[in-house]
């Protein structure tokens, strides 16, 4: 297993979450806009990828903690390690260590019924993010994203992925499964800068170029820590609103206490 280096990219630089625009970042005490979590995530993917291959796709699992940012055009490391039959994760940037994490490769697990995370279409007009409209127990739902060749380009070009395995057998990156974590949760509330703080992820089977990627989600706690305000989704991941793709337990801060006092 070695180390794989990666220049940083902030894909989310126009995006709605301020959090990653530099100005608004630094009145929040950061250097600059953050690399979003789930690009962080989607560089870690890379050595369990190319230690199991597609095997880790279809059936692996992972998890990943944020500890500190990760800047736009940094060089970013993640440092694998094995631990059992499976490995840590460290990823490191400016000397600092940004986020740890682990992948395995247990054996197969059949998904979850889909009855269990029914269809809900998101709201016309999205309510403000508070302990209501995040309420545990309520469902989230999405719009499908197109994964479609000119998405697939443009996402690996993002990631500076070097894998040739994504576009050798045309699945849908590890990366983009997690975003769907943060896109549910954006598409049904009205968020102000907001920080992904970890996830874990359990595969079920691998998506191909031309499907369309949604997440059904429930909201399974909402709480206060150190003055931040916290949510828990319960995520699945589809294919073509069929086919399981993967299993998340996305945890996000909704409300930084800095926000809330500005």
């Amino acid at each position: 297993m070695q180390t794989y280096r990666v220049s940083a990219f902030n894909t989310a630089q126009e995006s709605e979450n301020k959090i990653h625009d530099d100005a608004v970042a630094q009145r929040f005490g950061f250097t600059g806009g953050l690399v979003p979590g789930v690009d962080v995530y989607a560089y870690m993917t890379q050595p369990p990828v190319a230690r199991w291959g597609r095997a880790w796709l279809e059936r692996g699992t992972a998890d990943c903690r944020f500890d500190k940012p990760v800047y736009d055009g940094k060089f970013t490391d993640v440092i694998p390690t094995a631990d059992g039959d499976g490995m840590t994760l460290l990823v490191q940037s400016e000397g600092l260590r940004c986020a740890t994490g682990r992948a395995d490769l247990p054996a197969a697990e059949p998904p979850p019924d889909l009855a269990a995370f029914p269809h809900r279409a998101p709201p016309a007009e999205r309510p403000p993010a508070d302990e209501q409209s995040l309420a545990v127990g309520l469902y989230l739902g999405m719009e499908p994203l197109l994964y479609d060749d000119a998405f697939a380009t443009k996402y690996l070009a993002d990631l500076r992925e070097t894998l040739p395995i994504y576009t050798q057998e045309r699945l849908v990156h590890p990366g983009l499964i997690l975003r769907m974590g943060n896109w549910v949760l954006g598409t049904n509330v009205k968020l102000g800068p907001w920080i992904h703080v970890g996830s874990a992820v359990r595969h079920f089977a691998t998506g191909t170029v031309g499907d369309a990627i949604t997440g059904r989600a429930q909201v399974v706690a909402n709480y206060t820590h150190k003055g931040h305000k916290f949510v828990e989704l319960d995520v699945l991941v589809l294919a073509n609103e069929v086919k399981p793709l993967a299993r998340i337990r996305h945890t996000a801060i909704y409300l930084p206490r800095q926000v809330a006092a500005a």
